[in-house]
């Protein structure tokens, strides 16, 4: 009896050890993507196919790294992993940003015409829960909004199929980058408020006259639990990985814009900080000191690198604004 109790300790403790060494290997995350671009027959580049491939090749790395689409497992080790998937849903926020921009904006000439019937449904699978394992499968969606994808990017390579376009206008860019700036400050407040700070209500400033619909308090007190601190972490690190495998891209295709604006620099500020946060987590778990305490706070320091990213994206938006 002792035998078999021992055995089956034993068991319990190899499984145990290989489902941990399981689930670090597919904690790896993927590298950033460089842009790809393409050219004509008469060597003239292709419009919109670096944004495009980038949408494509951000997809896939998520799909094909190690352990493929985590968030939706419901067997171990990936049920008990939660850093990968908060990485992957950070990233898909972008993904989806991006592709409704596509839709929208990129796509079409002006407010009157209509949308790309390949970009309209590649969106609508994206939008699928990230989390959905049965009939249809998250990733499976996924796939298929790739496939989609493909098709509208075959198009736009196609100088003889003029039913498809891709528009590197100012006025485009400009309305992603609005989206961007809207995620980023998301992404800066939820990660400064794992200190817990109190804040001012500031929804009514700037107009007198503005109203809401109902009284809000003056100020709150914001903090993270210390349950979500790694989720938010990770999330914004995998979100600020997917733009900047997007604004890599946007350099290729709006070259021309950017040139005539004088902005390159601005967008290469931009890339600089999110790259600066894709460095290498040393520490095996996310630290949350107080302060200018002893012990690092990975959340403030992250915080600071999108804050400053997000403040370059402001300077884009205006330069490119400006006529």
């Amino acid at each position: 009896m002792q035998f078999t109790r021992n055995k089956i300790l034993g068991v319990v403790g190899v499984l145990s050890l290989v489902l941990y060494f399981v689930s670090v290997w597919w904690s790896i995350e993927p590298d950033p993507i460089k842009p790809v671009s393409a050219q004509t027959d008469n060597a003239k580049k292709i419009i919109g196919y670096s944004t495009t491939s980038s949408l494509i090749l951000t997809m896939e790395a998520l799909l094909d790294k190690p352990g493929g689409w985590l968030s939706n497992d419901v067997m171990p080790p990936s049920l008990m992993m939660d850093n990968m998937p908060a990485f992957e849903f950070g990233a898909l926020e972008q993904v989806r940003d991006l592709a409704l921009i596509m839709r929208k904006e990129f796509s079409r000439s002006q407010s009157q015409s209509t949308a790309d019937n390949d970009l309209l449904a590649a969106h609508s699978k994206l939008n699928i829960e990230n989390t959905s394992w049965l009939v249809p499968s998250a990733e499976g969606e996924y796939r298929e909004a790739v496939k989609l994808l493909k098709l509208y990017r075959a198009k736009i390579s196609d100088p003889n199929n003029n039913n498809a376009q891709f528009y590197a206008r100012a006025d485009n860019l400009n309305e992603w980058l609005k989206e961007v700036q809207k995620r980023l400050g998301s992404m800066s407040q939820r990660l400064s408020a794992s200190v817990g700070q109190e804040r001012l209500n500031t929804d009514l400033a700037g107009d007198s006259s503005a109203r809401q619909s109902t009284p809000g308090a003056s100020s709150s007190e914001i903090k993270t639990s210390w349950w979500k601190i790694d989720d938010v972490f990770y999330e914004s690190r995998g979100s600020a990985w997917a733009l900047l495998n997007f604004m890599r891209a946007i350099e290729v295709d709006f070259a021309d814009v950017l040139e005539k604006k004088n902005a390159e620099v601005s967008l290469r500020q931009i890339i600089r900080e999110l790259e600066a946060t894709q460095q290498t987590v040393w520490s095996p778990i996310v630290l949350n000191g107080n302060g200018f305490g002893l012990v690092a706070n990975h959340s403030l320091v992250m915080a600071n690198y999108i804050s400053r990213a997000n403040a370059a994206v402001i300077d884009l938006t205006n330069l490119i604004s400006q006529g």
